[in-house]
């Protein structure tokens, strides 16, 4: 192997065994995919596109920085300051979802509802207005999160532990 390829493993080794990283982008995976089965039992739509659009129930976001922050907190001690930066990176996340995200969608219908003549250039397409969440997004989001880390923490622990279970790396 050259120098690079024992870098490039090493590194891909090391956030394999970044537990916290590894099940918040899990959850966050988990939230996404979910946006499909809202959207098919809700709305009675098969639109496999909320897979990549923001906002919708859940937000994946929140599941993301309360998986991380909550592992964060399970391996180092929720006492320790790397706990309330991730911690006070979640409030800000999901702040934003809720607050300033969502006002601008809300913004952005309002604007695509004006009549075309009323633009000196025609727009191409309409702004895209599902930006943010509602607090029971964000809720739900956050709840989700801790709910899918903590357990796959504690019972499977990091993804390069469990491969070496398997006897696949």
């Amino acid at each position: 192997m050259t120098p690079d390829q024992v870098l490039t493993t090493s590194i891909f080794t090391e956030l394999l065994d970044n537990s916290a990283l590894c099940w918040g982008l899990i959850a966050c995976g988990v939230a996404q995919t979910s946006k499909l089965l809202f959207e098919l039992v809700i709305h009675q739509k098969w639109r496999p596109s909320v897979l990549i659009e923001t906002g919708g129930m859940p937000s994946s976001h929140s599941a993301l920085v309360t998986a991380t922050a909550s592992g964060v907190g399970l391996q180092l001690g929720f006492s320790h300051p790397t706990f309330a930066l991730a911690a006070t990176i979640a409030f800000v996340v999901m702040y934003d979802a809720s607050g300033i995200r969502l006002s601008s969608g809300l913004m952005a219908a309002r604007i695509n509802q004006l009549p075309a003549d009323n633009w000196p250039l025609q727009p191409e397409k309409p702004l895209k207005e599902s930006l943010g969440h509602s607090r029971l997004e964000v809720l739900v989001g956050s709840l989700l999160g801790p709910a899918i880390a903590l357990p796959g923490i504690i019972f499977i622990g990091s993804p390069l532990h469990y491969l070496e279970l398997l006897h696949v790396f």
